[in-house]
């Protein structure tokens, strides 16, 4: 009975680990990035790649020369900057400030559920 705690333990953090990396190569599909164009255009589609690809890249290569050239202990963020998924803030925030470069007046319509638009 040990033994199967032991491996329900170890296949855990692998089925975790798989997840994770499932979910960053799906925003790379063609079919996810054609829908995400049909929705929202293609400025959306390239702050979403962008943004994977600052994520991905970027962030472990400053990681690997800060802990090169400052302190070692700065690679560990080379690991956590492939685990630790900034979606959720980044991209918002990146598409809020393209909505402020480009300017537009436009009005969204949306149903929320009850906003009056009148006032």
């Amino acid at each position: 009975m040990r033994y199967l705690r032991t491996a329900e333990h170890t296949v855990k953090p692998y089925r975790w680990v798989k997840q994770r990396i499932g979910h960053k190569l799906s925003h790379f599909k063609l079919d996810s990035i054609k829908q995400t164009f049909r929705e929202n255009g293609l400025a959306l589609v390239v702050i979403i790649i962008g943004w994977e690809i600052v994520e991905d890249v970027i962030i472990p290569a400053i990681c690997a020369v800060m802990g090169k050239y400052i302190h070692p202990a700065f690679y560990a963020g080379i690991p956590a900057a492939w685990i630790i998924c900034l979606h959720w803030l980044m991209v918002p925030v990146l598409w809020g400030v393209w909505i402020k470069i480009k300017g537009t007046d436009e009005k969204i319509d949306h149903d929320c559920g009850g906003c009056d638009e009148s006032r």
